[in-house]
């Protein structure tokens, strides 16, 4: 039996988990294949893929072709990456993986995101390291008593929430779905969403990219922010349109704080790479060890669960029963 272990970026799978116990050839791949061609010729072989999130595309026009494929593990509850219908089409069991600590994970590095811009942190940084001392660097912005609003009051907006409440903000949100009874069973006040785009000093987004929340932001929608405003976008890239939201940065109306990109990895030679008023960071936000580690070692379950003929946490249930 072979097993694909991909998009291992930061070269950890191995040492996560035991591997070795599946008694199968396992190869680790650290960088994406290229486009659906290059995965399926990269993965022919293979009996059992394990996808990291939705790093590697693994829709209908890649399943059907990969005619070793038995088992598809992914981690993380959901893949918008891999088409499970074609999966059980072909008789492929598709399972996920959970983690507790990814509930705190990612509202932790849109706090630090917010903080860092705010603060000018990196900015700090690099003129500490070319030897100066507060030079080249504006004064930062203090968030007590200032305003952040949330696009989106799920579980990992309202830990965002949490957050800014103990920095002394107050706190907007919208979403078009939000009522005004979850607002208020987390403390803050739902609004229009030009009311908040207009009235926060920073932005954060936390939803789940669809066909109806993509593009979210739009020009109109971030020419109303205040200048000098902060937007922080840990959730999925398409939420923004990428043109209009690089126009907003190199025109120095906004300050991007990003942690995902409409493509990743970003291209080495991609615009935001070279423009001022950013902080940006390779989509770390549920990139911890706790969380890493356990991906992993549930993939591992999975798997030899699978191989006892037990398969757990099975997304496609009926074609097991």
């Amino acid at each position: 039996m072979r097993i694909a272990i991909l998009d291992d970026w930061q070269g950890i799978a191995q040492g996560a988990a035991d591997w070795a116990s599946l008694g199968a050839e396992c190869v680790f791949y650290r960088e994406g294949f290229g486009g659906p061609a290059k995965t399926i010729a990269a993965l022919a072989g293979f009996d059992v893929i394990v996808a990291m999130r939705e790093r590697t595309w693994l829709g209908a026009d890649v399943i059907p072709a990969l005619t070793n494929l038995k088992l598809l593990s992914f981690t993380g509850p959901r893949n918008a990456a891999v088409d499970t219908p074609s999966c059980t089409a072909r008789g492929i069991v598709v399972c996920n993986t959970l983690s507790q600590g990814s509930a705190s994970d990612t509202p932790e590095l849109a706090l630090a995101l917010l903080l860092a811009a705010a603060r000018r942190i990196p900015q700090g940084d690099a003129e500490m390291r070319a030897g100066r001392f507060q030079q080249n660097i504006p004064p930062g912005l203090g968030l007590d008593g200032r305003t952040l609003g949330l696009i989106g009051l799920g579980r990992i907006g309202a830990r965002v929430a949490g957050y800014a409440k103990a920095l002394g903000m107050t706190i907007l949100a919208w979403s078009t779905n939000l009522t005004d009874e979850r607002a208020a069973e987390v403390g803050v006040t739902r609004v229009s969403k030009q009311d908040l785009l207009a009235g926060s000093d920073a932005i954060s987004l936390h939803l789940v990219l669809s066909k109806r929340s993509r593009n979210t932001l739009m020009a109109d929608d971030l020419a109303l922010m205040k200048p000098g405003a902060i937007l922080i976008n840990t959730s999925r890239g398409p939420l923004i349109e990428e043109a209009a939201l690089i126009e907003a940065v190199r025109s120095g109306r906004i300050v991007a704080a990003l942690d995902v990109f409409d493509e990743e990895p970003l291209a080495a030679d991609h615009p935001l790479r070279g423009l001022p008023n950013t902080i940006l960071s390779p989509h770390m936000g549920y990139v911890t060890q706790d969380t890493m580690r356990s991906f992993y070692l549930q993939s591992v379950e999975n798997i030899r669960a699978w191989q006892a003929g037990t398969p757990i946490r099975v997304m496609n249930p009926e074609i097991v029963t």
